[in-house]
């Protein structure tokens, strides 16, 4: 029995959205590395659709971290703001 290769995965480009999101994300302590990938999901959903409140996202996205949601909303906020993303 033979089995294929696992498809290669084709890395964002670095000026896009998904990547900015996956890099603000990068330094939040998770407990594993799936909660921190689910929250830039939520994330970039949010900054796609502006549907709810950013808080609103990051409680829903369900991450498992040492962090309260306000810590992980104050960590998000700031980076955004760094990279030139208005937050209302």
């Amino acid at each position: 029995m033979s089995t294929k290769p696992p498809a290669s995965v084709v890395e964002s480009p670095a000026e896009s959205l998904e990547k900015l999101v996956y890099n603000v994300v990068a330094e939040i302590p998770t407990e594993e590395p799936n909660d921190r990938n689910r929250l830039a999901y939520c994330l970039w959903g949010w900054l796609s659709e502006r549907q709810g409140t950013l808080l609103q996202t990051i409680c829903a996205a369900g991450t498992r971290s040492s962090l309260t949601s306000e810590e992980i909303f104050d960590i998000i906020y700031k980076r955004l703001e760094e990279k030139g993303i208005k937050i209302p």
